[in-house]
């Protein structure tokens, strides 16, 4: 990691540090799924699927539609689709939970922030409704003095 900052007990990341991400600490699971999900993502991969799909298709109707072939399609096109629905839940989950750690860090150390905002997202119902309510009064407020400001009063 990077330079130690002032006031602050964990390594600051430089930007070098940001090019590669780090797998310690996670399951070989985290890491598949991760390395699927990044490899998935990549147009290359795209385009082979898509050039492989219409091969079969042109090798299917070339062949007449072999109910076996068509069978087989079904399964694989299933399978792959289930597949990646848990490699992408996974990783959103995973990217999702960092940037709550990163706002709740930026709550942390802002002067006048409201700490009481930090790890919200496990909140009770309740809390996040009170919540809910408390932040539209304040936006209310604020519209109400800009709307006062912007007529003369």
């Amino acid at each position: 990691m990077g330079a130690v900052k002032e006031g602050h007990a964990r390594p600051v990341a430089s930007e070098g540090d940001l090019a590669a991400p780090t797998h310690e600490g996670r399951s070989k699971g985290s890491r598949l799924l991760f390395g699927v999900d990044r490899w998935t993502g990549h147009p290359l991969t795209a385009v082979s699927v898509l050039a492989a799909g219409l091969a079969w298709v042109l090798l299917s109707v070339s062949f007449g539609f072999p109910n076996l072939w068509e069978r087989v399609f079904q399964t694989l096109v299933a399978a792959v689709t289930v597949v990646m629905v848990f490699v992408i839940q996974h990783t959103q989950a995973r990217h999702q939970a960092a940037t709550q750690r990163k706002l709740d860090e930026i709550l942390r150390v802002l002067p006048d922030a409201n700490n009481a905002l930090m790890a919200l997202e496990r909140a009770s119902d309740q809390e996040l409704r009170d919540t809910r309510h408390e932040h539209e009064q304040i936006r209310q407020t604020a519209l109400d003095e800009h709307a006062d400001r912007a007529s003369g009063f």
